[in-house]
């Protein structure tokens, strides 16, 4: 079987067919038609075996997860999503895992509408990129630049099961166990009905993909500002406080990464609004602080004090 049957077979037909999508996967190159008054939002992202997934990850949450992490930054941005190319390297032709691959990958894509428009297939390491398309209002696009001193500092979800599952399983964690983050890791949600819930509300925001804190450090970067969090106001699920003491459970939630949330500011003068649309997000959402003047990130404490708090997180390189 050569990759143009593989093509057909797994990726020619899909669940996801959308009136803007004029020619998609079949041809040299798809037609895609954007709406008027609208912003097209692109993101790309590459996940590689061994790297950014144990190599023993079910075929299905790879497939599901490759589409998440790329989602999650549309969610950021406060884009719909509607288009997908899908680059595929694989080290030999397997007809079980292109199938768990796919049937992730398109359960995924069937919940928020995103058409699968073409893509390529190739012989090589395990190797997944994606290019993800969305549109959102010109004046409603969240961006990580916006935050100003004063705002609130938020973010979705719980922090630090993912990194805990990551670690489960590269300890022999069978990849099907549902406890310990592991089901987090493999499946991670983007948060995309919150990340439309804060256009024209948030001020700045981001997904937390390589940690809390260093990811937060982009939006400060951006905004040339600084922030005073509250560690014992993190987020922990009572799932990670029970496999492990609170102090690694903050560890992980503070620098783990993998846990796909948003990180999002709000200011004073949204508040009330924000409140009033807060059950739209459709998750949990804990304020952890505020955005300061001073180019700083800082903790803290229970007692009042406040010490520098490490921006570290993920790096590739």
């Amino acid at each position: 079987m050569d990759e143009f049957e593989l093509i057909h077979r797994y990726f020619s037909t899909q669940p996801v067919q959308r009136g803007d999508v004029l020619l998609g996967v079949g041809d040299d190159a798809a037609l895609l038609h954007v709406p008027a008054a609208q912003e097209l939002v692109v993101s790309t992202d590459t996940l590689v075996a061994g790297v950014h997934f144990p190599v023993g990850l079910s075929a299905e949450a790879v497939g599901h997860r490759a589409l998440a992490v790329n989602l999650s930054d549309l969610a950021a941005m406060g884009a719909a999503p509607a288009w997908v190319l899908l680059a595929l390297t694989l080290p030999e032709i397997n007809e079980k895992w292109l199938e768990g691959f796919a049937r992730g990958f398109f359960q995924l894509a069937r919940r928020f509408n995103v058409a699968l428009v073409g893509g390529n297939l190739a012989r090589g390491a395990l190797n997944i990129t994606l290019s993800v398309h969305g549109f959102a209002p010109a004046d409603e696009v969240l961006t990580r630049s916006g935050a100003h001193a004063g705002d609130h500092v938020f973010v979705t979800g719980y922090l630090g099961d993912a990194a805990a599952g990551l670690e489960r399983l590269r300890a022999g964690a069978d990849a099907a166990d549902a406890g310990g983050g592991v089901q987090r890791f493999s499946f991670p949600e983007p948060r995309i009905t919150a990340g439309l819930a804060l256009r024209g509300i948030a001020s700045a925001a981001i997904d937390v993909s390589d940690g809390f804190t260093a990811d937060l450090d982009h939006i400060l970067q951006a905004s040339g500002v600084g922030a005073r969090i509250a560690v014992a106001s993190l987020p922990l699920s009572p799932a990670l406080l029970r496999h492990m003491p609170r102090a690694e459970a903050e560890r992980l939630a503070l620098s783990g990464g993998d846990d796909y949330e948003l990180c999002f500011t709000v200011p004073p003068e949204r508040m009330q609004l924000f409140e009033s649309r807060k059950c739209m997000l459709d998750c949990r959402v804990t304020r952890l602080g505020e955005i300061i003047p001073e180019k700083t990130l800082r903790c803290l404490r229970e007692d009042g004090a406040e010490q520098p708090l490490n921006a570290a997180g993920y790096k590739h390189f």
